[in-house]
């Protein structure tokens, strides 16, 4: 958990380039006239003003700080030492970029026998979003190489520092943290979007449909930029009966919120249709779930559910505001199923009903459920809608070339899209069922 930055507060440091002054008896002498204008923090990552240096060591009269410290740009680089980790904590403000910490110095609560990078780990922990440089005695790099591990950027030995080297070891430990804090949080981000995706794979649904011989095929596409699922949704499942089930539906918008409301109505359809529910009953219940799930009471989802016979000849047909399904046999043109008692959309009307209708579907056929995204896409220049014609009129061409199952769909909706001249706004999604002898 990221540790929370402290507060704004005067510093009482001398800030003039140079390290602080030592009273006669060795502490640290603060300045009694007003702090120097704090430096300007980028928080987008852009290279600060001016540097700002927190030195962190219990001998400030024997420090190997030399007097002037510049950055890239020639300005000086500003410091402040602490004499322990409670001053540093104090100075430790938004504006300091560098810490350089004494590994020498002793950890809270340690005794010498402890880990000896205690007092390292402790300011890693203190200032998560701060660049660190290691301070220790000449020599000792194996020590200095440890502390790089544990999460420094840089370890500097004491008799070997000199103003210049110390600067450029500034300027590169703070613009290393700068590049791993971005790295960072960019790997963080793709973790999310993966994550999101799974997530949203695993949303979609897995047909049951073991034991039929219908075939099923579907084509999802979410109107949101970079988004696997949107306000539409579907599911087929067979009933220990035989009985095939299919639906598909459109939640209103094509946003998160519509995305997680279908997901939790296509989850209850599933449910209730195992359970035995069918026609108006099941659509009564699943308004009920609507409007007990839905953020605000004007939402409201189209639905079209189909059970299909187990002899695969008949079906019975219930719409809820929703484009009637298109059906194909061989050798006759593609139509549509008729939608004279379509009900209203779930979540419109307290009390509702919904009629089930009965059609014959015949010994071979291909049935067709899709969302209004498919017919509301504009056609070239013109600005009209394709409309449930236009769409009848596609697919019985692409049926009249050979198109079936998943290639049908594909040619459908990548034709649809093509007609749009461009991408389509709204969710689509198409399933496809096909019996044959």
């Amino acid at each position: 958990m990221p540790v929370p930055v402290p507060r704004q507060r005067a510093i009482p440091a001398v800030e003039s380039g140079q390290a602080q002054a030592v009273s006669p008896d060795g502490g640290s002498a603060e300045e009694t006239s007003a702090p120097p204008k704090e430096a300007t923090v980028d928080t987008n990552g852009a290279t600060p003003t001016h540097l700002t240096l927190l030195l962190i060591e219990d001998d400030p009269g024997g420090s190997p700080i030399v007097p002037e410290l510049h950055d890239s740009a020639g300005k000086p680089i500003r410091v402040r030492t602490a004499r322990n980790l409670t001053e540093a904590e104090r100075l430790l403000t938004d504006d300091v970029h560098c810490i350089l910490l004494d590994l020498a110095l002793s950890a809270p609560g340690r005794s010498d026998g402890d880990d000896e990078l205690a007092v390292l780990r402790h300011v890693l922990r203190l200032a998560p979003r701060h660049a660190v440089l290691a301070l220790t005695a000449s020599g000792d790099a194996e020590r200095g190489a440890e502390a790089v591990r544990v999460g420094a950027q840089d370890y500097l030995f004491r008799d070997e520092l000199d103003g210049r080297l110390l600067s450029r070891a500034i300027r590169y430990a703070v613009e290393r943290k700068r590049s791993d804090t971005a790295e960072r949080r960019l790997a963080e981000g793709k973790l999310r979007a993966q994550e999101n995706r799974r997530l949203e794979r695993g949303l979609l649904p897995t047909p049951l449909l073991e034991g039929s011989p219908l075939r099923f095929a579907a084509r999802y596409r979410p109107g949101r930029s970079r988004a696997l699922l949107g306000g539409d949704f579907y599911d087929v499942v067979r009933t220990p009966d035989g009985t095939v089930h299919a639906m598909i539906g459109d939640v209103c918008g094509h946003g998160p919120d519509e995305a997680a409301l279908g997901v939790e109505l296509r989850i209850a359809w599933r449910a209730l249709t195992l359970a035995g529910l069918c026609g108006d009953e099941l659509l009564g219940t699943l308004q009920q779930v609507l409007e007990h799930e839905r953020s605000d009471d004007e939402i409201f989802a189209t639905l079209c559910t189909v059970d299909i016979a187990p002899d695969g000849r008949r079906a019975g047909l219930c719409l809820a505001g929703h484009p009637a399904p298109l059906i194909a046999h061989p050798g006759r043109p593609a139509r549509l199923l008729p939608q004279e008692n379509n009900g209203p959309a779930l979540g419109l009307l307290p009390g509702a009903r919904w009629p089930r209708m009965q059609v014959e579907l015949g010994a071979e056929w291909s049935l067709m459920l899709y969302t209004d995204g498919l017919i509301e896409g504009r056609v070239g220049g013109s600005g009209e809608r394709l409309g449930q014609d236009g769409m009848v009129e596609l697919v019985r061409r692409q049926l009249a070339g050979g198109l079936n199952g998943e290639e049908l769909l594909r040619a459908a909706v990548n034709e649809v899209r093509d007609l749009n001249g461009g991408e389509l706004t709204d969710d689509v999604a198409v399933l496809l069922l096909d019996r044959t002898p």
